[in-house]
């Protein structure tokens, strides 16, 4: 049975309400319950670990057996195991649900399946609308579970010629307004935003997101990563938030820590040694590239030594988009042979 207009239109409203969620240890999720003919019963998004998830934050607020027979639309396959609350879709079988849609699979062993259980009780199931946007809203904790690390974006910006800075070192401005609010944006979807200490030497960035002179609503943690040590005046240390320092070369373990302290996404944006030594260490899930139609020539490149030894060992990416920024052009990619929508199941239990 093909998904309708009015759950497609669901689909979208729950995703609305799942953003409305934390980010956190466990997925933001939205969940809209249809009656038979359509129209909107309830609504109801996960309000952070160890709350009702969100299609018992709905069903709570119908009264008892007003979803018989209704349709559930949510964000995430309804969970099938007990943590902190009870499997999701069981409380949608008990409540008479008869339907459910639903965007993305649960990738966890133990948290996934509810699917299976859902079909072996008579409920019909659809999986994989409006994925894109779903795997979009929650792709940080979907890169947890499946690498047990944050999702890492690779951020810089360039002259056509691939340039980062001209010959004397000079590097602002290379991309023009529009593109630095886009880089703001994307800033303040982040947990985190990670800068090596040369960065920090050179420019004395403060790391905030912003809009004009104010500060964005939500904020990453500052991520200064390497082995000189930084000014106790560095604008970083003015941040919202304390910053974090990883004296260290070792990606893997910074990041690693990160992980355990619930950070679940990256956004690096720290010249082109520490761009180049994610890239490098297969830990870029994304790359966004900034570029100018301005020439500066010059050895200051975008990127430094990436592994790359011949044309045979080069890095593929998948292209995603391309985004005008006023003069200036943003392609968003990922390496080819990384998975970007249904993840299989993972070797971690979902939260709970």
């Amino acid at each position: 049975m093909a998904v309708n207009e009015a759950e497609r239109e669901a689909m979208s409203r729950a995703l609305e309400l799942a953003a409305r969620g934390p980010r956190g240890v466990n997925p933001q999720v939205g969940a809209v319950i249809l009656s038979p003919d359509g129209e909107v019963l309830a609504e109801g998004w996960h309000h952070g670990a160890g709350t009702p998830h969100a299609e018992v934050d709905a069903l709570s607020k119908l009264a008892p057996g007003a979803a018989k027979g209704a349709t559930a639309v949510v964000t995430l396959e309804p969970c099938n195991h007990t943590g902190r609350t009870g499997p999701c879709a069981v409380a949608l079988i008990d409540a008479g649900i008869a339907r459910v849609v639903y965007a993305l699979d649960d990738p966890g062993v133990v948290s996934g399946g509810g699917a299976e259980r859902l079909r072996g009780a008579g409920v019909s199931v659809e999986a994989g609308e409006q994925a894109d946007a779903a795997h979009a809203l929650i792709e940080g904790w979907l890169t947890a579970q499946r690498l047990g690390r944050p999702h890492i974006t690779v951020k810089w910006a360039q002259s056509l010629d691939g340039r980062a800075a001209a010959a004397d070192g000079s590097s602002q401005w290379i991309t023009g307004p529009a593109a630095r609010a886009d880089v703001h944006r994307r800033r303040a979807e982040a947990d985190a935003i990670a800068v090596g200490t040369g960065t920090v030497l050179a420019d004395d960035p403060a790391l905030t997101a912003r809009a004009g002179d104010a500060l964005l609503p939500h904020q990453p943690v500052p991520v200064i990563i390497g082995s000189r040590s930084t000014p106790a005046d560095a604008a970083v240390h003015r941040h919202p938030h304390t910053p974090l320092f990883y004296d260290t070369h070792d990606l893997r373990a910074a990041i690693a820590d990160l992980h355990e302290r619930g950070i679940q996404s990256v956004f690096v944006e720290g010249g082109p040694t520490l761009a180049s030594a994610f890239i490098a260490a297969g830990l870029a899930d994304r790359v966004l590239s900034y570029i100018a139609p301005v020439l500066l020539g010059g050895d200051r490149l975008a990127l430094t030594d990436i592994g790359v030894g011949s044309i045979g060992d080069a890095l593929r990416l998948t292209v995603d988009e391309w985004v005008p920024l006023g003069p200036d052009l943003l392609v968003i990619a990922h390496p080819a042979n990384a998975p970007r929508s249904q993840n299989p199941r993972s070797q971690n239990e979902g939260a709970a």
